[in-house]
Protein backbone atom coordinates (compact mmCIF):
# COMPACT_ATOMS: atom_id res chain seq x y z
CA UNK A 1 0.00 0.00 0.00
CA UNK A 2 2.62 1.80 -0.20
CA UNK A 3 1.45 6.27 -1.00
CA UNK A 4 -1.88 5.23 -0.20
CA UNK A 5 -3.93 6.22 2.77
CA UNK A 6 -5.46 3.83 5.03
CA UNK A 7 -9.02 4.20 5.30
CA UNK A 8 -11.19 2.18 8.37
CA UNK A 9 -12.44 0.15 5.11
CA UNK A 10 -8.81 -1.42 4.53
CA UNK A 11 -8.34 -1.84 8.48
CA UNK A 12 -11.59 -3.52 8.52
CA UNK A 13 -10.66 -5.61 5.37
CA UNK A 14 -7.45 -6.64 7.24
CA UNK A 15 -9.11 -7.49 9.83
CA UNK A 16 -11.71 -9.95 8.07
CA UNK A 17 -9.06 -11.36 6.51
CA UNK A 18 -6.74 -12.41 9.70
CA UNK A 19 -9.88 -12.80 12.00
CA UNK A 20 -12.37 -14.25 9.57
CA UNK A 21 -15.36 -12.24 11.33
CA UNK A 22 -18.20 -11.28 8.97
CA UNK A 23 -17.28 -8.04 7.07
CA UNK A 24 -19.73 -6.54 9.24
CA UNK A 25 -18.58 -6.96 12.51
CA UNK A 26 -15.11 -6.15 11.56
CA UNK A 27 -15.98 -2.90 10.49
CA UNK A 28 -17.98 -2.33 13.56
CA UNK A 29 -14.74 -3.50 15.99
CA UNK A 30 -12.76 -1.03 13.94
CA UNK A 31 -15.37 1.66 14.44
CA UNK A 32 -15.48 0.59 18.31
CA UNK A 33 -11.91 1.08 18.52
CA UNK A 34 -11.47 4.15 16.66
CA UNK A 35 -14.68 5.65 19.12
CA UNK A 36 -12.42 4.39 21.86
CA UNK A 37 -9.38 7.01 20.86
CA UNK A 38 -11.50 9.87 20.08
CA UNK A 39 -13.85 9.31 23.50
CA UNK A 40 -10.66 9.25 25.45
CA UNK A 41 -8.81 12.03 23.57
CA UNK A 42 -11.88 14.13 24.34
CA UNK A 43 -11.51 14.26 28.07
CA UNK A 44 -8.24 14.76 27.73
CA UNK A 45 -6.79 11.91 28.90
CA UNK A 46 -3.84 9.58 26.97
CA UNK A 47 -4.53 6.90 24.65
CA UNK A 48 -1.79 4.05 24.58
CA UNK A 49 -1.63 1.20 22.39
CA UNK A 50 1.11 -1.38 23.51
CA UNK A 51 3.87 -2.12 20.70
CA UNK A 52 2.26 0.91 18.68
CA UNK A 53 2.34 4.44 20.26
CA UNK A 54 0.41 6.89 22.29
CA UNK A 55 -1.94 9.91 21.50
CA UNK A 56 -2.14 12.61 24.30
CA UNK A 57 -3.64 16.07 24.04
CA UNK A 58 -1.41 19.12 24.27
CA UNK A 59 -2.96 22.73 25.37
CA UNK A 60 -1.46 25.78 23.25
CA UNK A 61 -1.41 29.36 24.17
CA UNK A 62 -2.32 32.29 21.74
CA UNK A 63 0.65 33.83 19.59
CA UNK A 64 0.49 35.45 17.11
CA UNK A 65 1.37 34.46 13.67
CA UNK A 66 2.12 36.04 10.10
CA UNK A 67 0.23 35.71 6.70
CA UNK A 68 2.83 34.11 4.67
CA UNK A 69 1.55 36.17 1.92
CA UNK A 70 1.25 39.79 3.32
CA UNK A 71 3.20 39.15 6.21
CA UNK A 72 0.41 40.74 8.40
CA UNK A 73 0.01 39.67 12.13
CA UNK A 74 -2.52 37.70 12.77
CA UNK A 75 -3.15 36.12 16.92
CA UNK A 76 -3.65 32.40 16.70
CA UNK A 77 -6.47 31.65 19.36
CA UNK A 78 -5.51 28.97 22.10
CA UNK A 79 -6.27 25.18 21.45
CA UNK A 80 -6.05 21.74 22.02
CA UNK A 81 -3.15 19.98 19.37
CA UNK A 82 -3.73 15.87 19.59
CA UNK A 83 0.16 14.50 19.31
CA UNK A 84 1.42 10.98 18.83
CA UNK A 85 4.75 9.29 19.80
CA UNK A 86 5.58 6.28 18.35
CA UNK A 87 6.94 3.20 20.73
CA UNK A 88 10.47 2.22 20.48
CA UNK A 89 9.41 -0.92 18.29
CA UNK A 90 7.65 0.85 15.54
CA UNK A 91 10.36 3.26 15.50
CA UNK A 92 12.98 0.37 15.10
CA UNK A 93 10.72 -0.99 12.71
CA UNK A 94 10.18 2.20 10.63
CA UNK A 95 13.82 2.94 10.55
CA UNK A 96 14.78 -0.67 9.93
CA UNK A 97 12.34 -0.54 6.91
CA UNK A 98 13.92 2.48 5.84
CA UNK A 99 17.30 1.06 6.29
CA UNK A 100 16.82 -1.93 3.88
CA UNK A 101 14.59 0.13 1.49
CA UNK A 102 17.84 2.44 1.15
CA UNK A 103 20.52 0.13 0.96
CA UNK A 104 18.32 -1.62 -1.70
CA UNK A 105 18.12 1.24 -3.85
CA UNK A 106 22.00 2.07 -3.47
CA UNK A 107 23.01 -1.92 -4.16
CA UNK A 108 20.52 -1.73 -7.09
CA UNK A 109 22.22 1.21 -8.35
CA UNK A 110 25.95 -0.16 -7.52
CA UNK A 111 25.29 -3.16 -9.58
CA UNK A 112 23.58 -1.29 -12.79
CA UNK A 113 27.37 0.75 -12.58
CA UNK A 114 29.04 -2.13 -12.75
CA UNK A 115 26.75 -3.98 -15.06
CA UNK A 116 27.11 -0.32 -17.43
CA UNK A 117 31.17 -1.21 -17.45
CA UNK A 118 31.28 -4.28 -18.85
Amino acid sequence: MAGETITRAHLSEALYEAVGLSRNECGELVDTVLREISDTLTKGEAAKISSFGSFSVRQKGERIGRNPKTGEETPITPRRVIIFRASHGLRTLINSAHTESAEGIAQEATASIELGRE
